[in-house]
């Protein structure tokens, strides 16, 4: 669950990618983006392009808005 709270997007991209049955190659063919962008987003790198990750997103009908962030102890 840490990891999940850490990199939440990076986890989603990881898990939908995961369910479609594509490799981080494929998904970085199919959506246009890098593979080694991919890897990062996935890792958790925290200094990426916010244009790309939604470009990663809406290929599974999703994009990154704006939300509260969780305090400590607290749940998303």
């Amino acid at each position: 669950m840490k990891d999940a709270v850490l990199n939440p997007i990076g986890n989603y991209i990881k898990e939908e990618r995961k369910k479609a049955g594509l490799t981080q190659q494929d998904f970085a063919l199919r959506s246009g983006l890098g593979l080694r962008f991919i890897r990062d987003l996935e890792q958790g790198k925290e200094t990426v392009r916010m244009d790309k990750v939604n470009q990663a997103l809406s290929m599974f009908g999703s994009m990154a808005v704006p939300g509260k962030m969780p305090r400590d102890g607290e749940a998303i």
